[in-house]
């Protein structure tokens, strides 16, 4: 049994496929699927059906194919050592973020990262939350930066700071005589969301749960977008409402900062982490990354407070 021969295995559970596991591996699909079969016959059990289309895993195989993952973590424990003791972060690093937080983080982050540690390639995609739990229980990501808490078995968060929400108003709307506001302020019938699949979405419908029936509400027309940017413009073009988070506002121009209003207590929050599998072990290689995306954020993200709730990011139910 060799290393080689796990990681094969465990590239064709996770795409289902020789020939994908092979493009991925970097090797031929004939090279992959001999070294399979001789683990096969050492083990004296089959692994993978190959009648089925996509190949299916055998009960034992989805036993052995954990297991693996186990054992190639702790390989890379021996690579995280030699780091600690040489004072030293090398290697690829595969982060994915989420959209609604990507514009605000990653511009700073890569200028940074990149500067302070050139032995590390670090690879980023924006990814929605579905995705990137898919993503890290198949050993695609390494970590990832998304709203918590999850909820998820077999993940690890690593709470990095809370960031509040505010709404963000037309020039028209008569909340704006208020210097703060509460849930109630926000005319649902009149509010532009993010689409459905992104966690903000159910934020904001968690906040504004006792008013989500107005979405029902008659409209010439209702368009959900897929990015922040574009409800800030549908506000200035199309009037009406938008909740945002306050990353977002922070390049807004005086005008436009003049019609954002923060919520009384308790401030609505998203609660940002790191996550990894429970199989990560490159601690050293995260804990820089870490330290670099907290530094980009205002301090008072940072202090934790008393006075505010954290907003669920599960499916709400209109």
């Amino acid at each position: 049994m060799t290393i080689t021969q796990l990681e094969y295995v465990v590239a064709v559970a996770t795409y289902k496929s020789f020939v994908a596991a092979a493009d991925k591996c970097f090797v031929t699909q004939p090279t992959l699927s001999m070294q399979i079969q001789k683990l096969e016959e050492e083990l004296g059990v089959k692994l993978f059906d190959r009648n089925k289309h996509p190949i299916a895993i055998t009960e034992l195989g989805e036993e052995i194919v954990e297991q693996a993952k186990i054992v190639l973590a702790e390989c890379e424990r021996i690579n995280e050592l030699i780091q600690k003791q040489q004072n030293t972060v090398s290697g690829v690093f595969k982060l994915a973020v989420i959209p609604t937080v990507a514009p605000y983080i990653l511009p700073g982050l890569l200028e940074n990262y990149a500067a302070k540690y050139p032995d590390v390639k670090l690879q980023v995609k924006e990814m929605e939350t579905k995705q990137i739990i898919t993503a890290l229980r198949n050993n695609e990501l390494d970590a990832a930066l998304l709203s918590t808490p999850l909820e998820e078995s077999n993940i690890k968060e690593y709470p990095l700071f809370s960031e509040p929400f505010v709404a963000y108003f037309s020039p028209d709307e008569p909340a704006l005589k208020k210097r703060m506001i509460a849930a109630s302020d926000i005319a649902m019938e009149r509010i532009w969301l993010l689409n459905e699949g992104h966690c903000m979405r159910n934020q904001v419908l968690d906040l504004c749960s006792d008013q989500v029936q107005a979405l029902q509400a008659d409209k010439p027309y209702r368009y959900d977008s897929s990015n922040v940017e574009m409800l800030r413009k549908m506000v200035d073009k199309n009037k009406g409402i938008t909740v945002l988070p306050e990353l977002a506002t922070m390049e807004f121009t005086e005008d436009q900062q003049d019609r954002v209003r923060y919520f009384e207590d308790p401030e609505p929050v998203r609660e940002i982490s790191i996550i990894t599998n429970d199989h990560f072990v490159r601690s050293s290689l995260l804990q820089t990354v870490t330290d670099e995306i907290i530094n980009l954020v205002p301090e008072k993200m940072r202090v934790q407070k008393k006075n505010r709730k954290v907003l669920r990011i599960q499916s709400a139910k209109l």
